[in-house]
């Protein structure tokens, strides 16, 4: 399924969504999940180690995670009938969602389709298209996992 659109960044892990296939090296895959992680509020930061990393990327990339390497995995499938669904909304389908959708964007800002800026007041990345045209509309919210974070 390859062409216009899917993004590619090695060859590490191979993920369809939605119509789309999006190759990642390692270092990526691991960094967008980790961050799709925070966004959510799954997990509170970004410092993760090698063993907490490898059990949010099993979890994405498998749709579960077999045998946990860390507290963080152990929690995750202790937890699993709790953490899986917020109010009827999928962990995995919005890690996913979340790693595709700034691959997505990052392809656009690539291909010159949509220009990036951060915006300092709320920390987020805002994009806009680079011909004046009509802005990106706000990108949907996003369902939180805060209140069954992962707490070390």
């Amino acid at each position: 399924m390859d062409g216009a659109g899917n993004y590619d960044s090695g060859d590490d892990y191979v993920v369809e969504f939605l119509g789309y296939r999006f190759s990642f090296n390692t270092e990526d895959f691991e960094q967008r999940v980790t961050a799709a992680a925070v966004k959510l509020g799954l997990i509170g930061g970004n410092e993760l180690d090698e063993d907490e990393t490898a059990d949010l990327v099993e979890l994405v990339e498998r749709d579960g995670i077999d045998e946990a390497r860390s507290e963080l995995g152990r929690y995750l499938v202790r937890h699993w009938p709790e953490v899986s669904l917020v109010q009827g909304e999928s962990l995995v389908y919005w890690l996913k969602k979340l790693v595709f959708r700034g691959a997505w964007l990052d392809q656009r800002v690539k291909e010159g389709k949509l220009e990036v800026a951060f915006d300092e007041s709320d920390a987020e990345f805002e994009y806009h298209d680079p011909d004046g045209g009509r802005a990106l509309l706000e990108l949907l919210p996003t369902p939180s996992w805060h209140e069954r974070q992962y707490r070390r």
